[in-house]
């Protein structure tokens, strides 16, 4: 059995010690990746590692996001990412953003594949098939899943927003996730920044429960309104997830450097309008 913290706890530690709460986003284009990089057989990688390297001591996780590596053929390259953030920043816990969504043995591989073959600390998933497609990822007593909730595309509301008995879905799915579906106290629930006011309704809702809040940078979410709908009375409680913003500050040698600046200004913007926080670290 794992003696590891839980993946919970290690986020709460993270958000006290770094005072931050910015994930990264890893979503690696092979078309905007720096022209030094371009020939390199493993430009995905150094990429990445790069621009976790030059950003690790602003950040409460990275989510590397798994289709951009998959469909660059690059999954090896995403297991030598993810041994290096194990090697290099054990503090910060890594999130990888796959959404899932099976059931039976179907869900047991893509747990495994998770958190034995890449080593996550967390996966993002999809509720829609119910608790025993969850189930398989919860076996895993050190490990969370954060479940689609309110999400930030303009889509997201065809089915999310349908009344359910009285209230819209992701209600509903947040109800689920901190009542009976989360006995190990594993879960977290995705909400967009798009949508300050479901935001703080699922705040409301779930109490404490940690929240991976996307949507803001390149889709245009409000920091200031999903820090204040988002956040527990101790200023913690969210992931704030920014990608593209700061993976191509810059297209130069100093892309890193750039991608340093951009973080450390967003992470300083989120922690202004924290609760109980009056300066950046």
């Amino acid at each position: 059995m794992s003696t590891r913290a839980s993946f919970i706890d290690r986020l709460a530690r993270r958000w006290e010690q770094a005072g931050s709460l910015l994930c990264i986003g890893l979503d690696p284009d092979p078309a905007r990746l720096p022209a030094s990089l371009c020939d390199s057989p493993d430009a995905i990688y150094a990429f990445c590692r790069e621009i976790v390297d030059a950003t690790a001591d602003l950040v409460c996780a990275f989510k590397p996001q798994f289709a951009y590596f998959a469909s660059a053929r690059a999954e090896a390259q995403l297991e030598r990412l993810l041994a290096h953030l194990r090697e290099r920043h054990p503090d910060v816990p890594v999130i990888l953003d796959v959404k899932r969504g099976d059931i039976g043995a179907t869900a047991e591989h893509y747990a495994r594949e998770a958190f034995e073959r890449y080593g996550a600390d967390a996966v993002t998933l999809s509720p829609y098939m119910g608790r025993d497609s969850i189930e398989p990822f919860l076996a895993y007593a050190d490990r969370g899943a954060f479940l689609l909730c309110r999400t930030s595309n303009p889509g997201g509301a065809d089915l999310q927003m349908l009344d359910v008995g009285g209230e819209p879905l992701y209600q509903r799915v947040a109800r689920l996730a901190c009542g009976d579906w989360n006995r190990g106290g594993q879960l977290g629930l995705v909400v967009g920044a798009t949508y300050p006011a479901e935001l703080a309704a699922v705040r409301a809702l779930v109490g404490d429960m940690p929240l991976l809040v996307p949507g803001i940078g390149a889709q245009g979410g409000d920091i200031a309104a999903s820090v204040s709908a988002g956040q527990t009375s101790g200023g913690t409680g969210i992931v704030i997830n920014s990608s593209r913003a700061i993976l191509y500050a810059g297209d130069a040698l100093d892309f890193a450097e750039r991608a340093h600046a951009v973080a450390r200004a967003t992470r300083d913007e989120i922690n202004r309008h924290r609760r109980g926080t009056t300066d950046a670290h």
